[in-house]
Order: C-alpha cells, then sequence, then structure tokens
C-alpha cells in the first residue's frame, strides 16, 4: 500500500510537466492570435494611408457607401468561410446572388406586402442550391471547384432566363426593402447593424455550441473527427447548404442598397468573399477560420476601392491595385504567418528523457 502525502512538495518532474503544459498553451495561443492578427493591423495601416492620401473617405457621403457594401461582401464572405473550413471553396456565389435578386423583383412585382414572401423564396432558392453543392461535393465526392462552377453557371442561365420574363419590364425592388436599406438607425446603415448581427451570430455559433465546436472539429481533421464518430459527410453538406443561405442574405442586401437589379447582379462577388476569407486569416485547406477578422478583410477592401476612386485613378490602374493588393495579403495572411511563426517555435530536436526505473509494482 501506498502512502501519499498531500501536504508534500510537488516533485521536479511535475514542475516540468506543468511548465510543458503552460509553455504549449502560450504557444497555441501566440499561433492563433499570430492566424488572424495580420488583416487588422493592414486594415489600421490601410487607414493611416488614407487619412494622408484621400481624407474625404472618411466623410459622411463615404461612409454611406462603404458600410452597406461591406455589410453585402461580409456576408458573402462569411458563408464562404464556412465552406472554406472545410476544405472547399464555392464559386457559385454570383449566381446564388442573381437568382435572389431576381426573385425579390419578381415575386414581389414592386408590391409590399409581397415582399415576404420574394425574401423566403430567394433564401430558399439559395439553400437548395447550397444543399446541391453540398451533396455533390461531400456525399458523392466530387471536386468543389468544378461543381460550384457548373451549380453557378446554371443558376445564372436561369436568373438571366427569369430577368427577361419577369423583371425587365420594372426591375426596381419594392420601396419597403429600399427605404429600409437607406435607413438609419443610431445614425449608421440598418444594412450595417443587420451584418453585425450576423457575423456575431455566426462568431457565437461556431465558438460556443455543440454544432459549432463539431464543424470545427471536422473542418480542422476530418479523419480524427470521423474516428470520433461524427458525421463528417453531414458537416460538408451543412457548410454548403449554410454558404447558399448566407448568400441568399447578402442578395437580399444588395438589391436593398441598389435599389433595382441589372443584367450584372451579384457579378463583383465570385473572387472578392474568397479572397476576404484567406486574407483573413483561413487556409484553403481547411481549419480555423474567424467571423470577425473575415468582416474586417471585407471592410478593407470596400475601403481600398472607395479610396482608389476617390484619389481618382483610372478604372484600369483601380483593378491593378486592388489585385496587387489582394496578392500582398495573400502573401503576408495570417495562415501563412501562423505557418512561419510555428515552424520556428518547433523545437529543433526532440528533447531527451531520463529513463525511469520502478516499472514493476
Amino acid at each position: 500500500m501506498v502512502v501519499v502525502d498531500a501536504g508534500s512538495p510537488p516533485s521536479p518532474a511535475r514542475f516540468r510537466g506543468l511548465a510543458g503544459a503552460s509553455g504549449r498553451t502560450l504557444t497555441a495561443n501566440a499561433l492563433l492570435g499570430a492566424r488572424f492578427l495580420p488583416v487588422w493591423l493592414a486594415t489600421a495601416a490601410l487607414a493611416i494611408v488614407a487619412s494622408f492620401e484621400a481624407p474625404s473617405a472618411f466623410g459622411n457621403t463615404s461612409w454611406s457607401y462603404v458600410l452597406p457594401y461591406t455589410t453585402v461582401l461580409a456576408v458573402a464572405a462569411l458563408g464562404q468561410m464556412l465552406v472554406v473550413m472545410h476544405a472547399g471553396i464555392d464559386l457559385s456565389t454570383p449566381g446564388v446572388i442573381a437568382v435572389g435578386g431576381n426573385l425579390i423583383v419578381g415575386i414581389s412585382a414592386g408590391s409590399d406586402h409581397r415582399l415576404w414572401l420574394a425574401i423566403l423564396a430567394c433564401l430558399g432558392a439559395g439553400a437548395l442550391i447550397g444543399f446541391t453543392n453540398g451533396v455533390f461535393v461531400g456525399v458523392l465526392r466530387l471536386n468543389p471547384l468544378i461543381v460550384t462552377l457548373a451549380t453557378g453557371q446554371i443558376a445564372l442561365a436561369w436568373s438571366s432566363k427569369y430577368s427577361r420574363d419577369n423583371v425587365t419590364a420594372n426591375p426596381y425592388v419594392p420601396k419597403a426593402l429600399s427605404s429600409w436599406a437607406t435607413s438609419k438607425p443610431l445614425g449608421v446603415s440598418a444594412v450595417f447593424w443587420t451584418g453585425i448581427g450576423i457575423t456575431i451570430m455566426v462568431a457565437l455559433l461556431l465558438r460556443y455550441s455543440t454544432v459549432g465546436r463539431h464543424f470545427q472539429a471536422v473542418g480542422a481533421n476530418p479523419r480524427a473527427a470521423w474516428v470520433a464518430g461524427l458525421r463528417v459527410r453531414t458537416h460538408v453538406v451543412l457548410a454548403y447548404t449554410t454558404a447558399g443561405t448566407l448568400y441568399a442574405i447578402a442578395a437580399v442586401l444588395l438589391a436593398g442598397v441598389s435599389s433595382s437589379i441589372d443584367p450584372t447582379f451579384g457579378s463583383a462577388y465570385l473572387l472578392a468573399p474568397i479572397a476576404a476569407v484567406v486574407i483573413a486569416g483561413a487556409a484553403l485547406s481547411g481549419g480555423l477560420a474567424s467571423a470577425t477578422s473575415t468582416w474586417v478583410a471585407a471592410l478593407a477592401l470596400t475601403f481600398l476601392t472607395q479610396m482608389l476612386v476617390i484619389v481618382g485613378l483610372s478604372a484600369a490602374m483601380q483593378y491593378i491595385v486592388f489585385g496587387g493588393a489582394i496578392l500582398a495579403g495573400m502573401v503576408v495572411s495570417g495562415d501563412r504567418v501562423a505557418s512561419l511563426l510555428g515552424r520556428w517555435m518547433r523545437p529543433t530536436r526532440p528533447v531527451a528523457r531520463a529513463a525511469t526505473g520502478g516499472q514493476g509494482n
């Protein structure tokens, strides 16, 4: 029988174990912070540059454009983020937004009383397209790039035909939607507050709900999640379905902001959401992502566009600067920084363990 003295001091081995655990925790926290910090620093640097080169970008007129369109991009990017967390990619975003916008105008026919039905149809179409993507990618194991490109093109083709038949004669959204989008509770766009609420909800669900934690676990390591009993394919389908729904919400917001639907509606949201997600620190190979950092990345991209317009650059130069900024952001993205920092902090050689005796009892 072995008697343990509860009042005896901890052994040196226990101290080493506690120090090792503390060191691993600090390392994990440092890597997590390094993954999502660069986009915040880059956005602050962009604001400093704008204060010298384009101070009018901080005016009320500028923010009246920046905040609503930042919100539309951020909501679409949140959907893309959920897909990227499972090592996927979704190119159907413009198609979903185009279908949603045209359904809002076509079903409502300019009537405020039919707006709720139009919005439900928009959300249902987005969820259906997302579910289709999820089944092809998660269940049938097809390439997500090809699948979502195909479904996106089909959605765009259907949207174009529906627009010619039902929207061209009256492309304006119901007055209730446009009035809501231009309203400013507390002096800020209602669209902005809606986007902030959605971002907070996604962040809280991912971090604190059981479904959210399982969702992240499957994205970080599908094989380990499968061994633990989690339904990997179900979570992939859930990711694409939720993403499609978020694209549809972005379509509702964009329709309210723009007040009308044209043939190019939604075309700007093919690559911008992907860029926002990657710049925010997510890895295309899957794993952790941050909803708040994704929102900040969307703000940076939209603010950069507005700043280039105010500076007076030609359209060609705007595309060059914008593309260069995206490339630079991806090169120094949080994911790459975290990877480099992880290699630097990894021990160069294994720590020798002292041989312990007394294997028998």
